[in-house]
């Protein structure tokens, strides 16, 4: 069901989820994700949010199975009103398929959204059991060497024109990591809808390359091929700024498939913009 962008009547974060496309556009990291889907049989995009990559992929005469999950009811309702995809609305660890897919993806950093080891494992050993033999995950996060989070506090306010007309802006506060690795990010929203700015509040982890390693490992996952950037450049620990894997399932003795077992994705080929809620 879509929620109605009525924003004396939303929260923070339901109001930085309706907001998402109309602060957002069409950037590399969509493509390099459109690319694989237009290569893929059947595609499951963990975490799509409001399905922008699948609704383009349907668009660009996508023909096979697409299928969009997210736990977020504002994000997956706006991409309730395409029938592009089967949406589901559940968290990544919910996902009960089995063998039913040779590409699942997780744009836009949402793979940050997993804020410990025990959610990760779950939600990485559910990607793994919908995969096919030889199916792909490909999915990216900021690399934690880089620090992005301390350009993050809004050094003065983003302003712009919501979807009503109406004069907004925003401003963002960003803590350093945790022990977990994750960083508290606060944005504040300020209309003439509100007497006061209107917060909204969330969480992003940065796992390091060798943790994030150990973590696929334990839900039965390898790294197949790992990118620095959207344009297929090698990652480097100590510069790149996004961490971008393409990971494939172990088989039930611990090796890779075979090559050619199972349905696969294509070549990787050589989301959104520089603000971190909207990455």
């Amino acid at each position: 069901m879509t929620i109605a962008y009525d924003p004396p009547a939303l929260d923070g974060e339901t109001l930085d989820a309706l907001l998402y496309d109309h602060l957002s556009e069409w950037g590399p990291s969509d493509q390099f994700y459109l690319d694989l889907v237009m290569a893929a049989e059947s595609v499951l995009d963990v975490g799509c949010g409001t399905g922008t990559i699948l609704r383009r992929a349907r668009a660009e005469g996508h023909a096979g199975r697409r299928v969009g999950l997210d736990p977020d009811p504002a994000m997956l309702g706006q991409a309730q009103e395409s029938d592009a995809a089967e949406w589901v609305r559940a968290p990544a660890s919910a996902a009960a398929w089995d063998a039913e897919f040779d590409l699942a993806i997780m744009s836009g950093n949402a793979f940050q959204c997993l804020l410990d080891d025990a959610e990760t494992v779950a939600s990485l050993t559910a990607v793994r059991r919908a995969l096919t033999d030889g199916g792909r995950f490909v999915f990216d996060t900021r690399n934690p060497a880089v620090k992005a989070w301390r350009t993050w506090t809004s050094a003065e306010p983003y302003r712009f024109t919501d979807p009503l007309g109406e004069p907004m802006s925003v401003v963002q506060e960003a803590g350093e990591p945790d022990g977990e690795g994750v960083v508290r990010l606060d944005a504040y929203f300020s209309a003439s809808y509100w007497d006061e700015p209107l917060k909204a509040s969330c969480g992003l982890r940065f796992p390091a390359p060798e943790h994030l390693d150990r973590l696929l490992k334990a839900a039965g996952l390898a790294v197949e091929e790992r990118f620095g950037s959207f344009t297929g450049a090698a990652f480097d620990p100590a510069a790149s700024g996004s961490l971008i894997t393409v990971a494939t399932p172990l088989g039930r003795n611990g090796l890779r498939p075979r090559a050619g077992a199972g349905g696969g994705a294509g070549e990787v080929p050589s989301r959104r913009s520089n603000h971190p809620r909207h990455p």
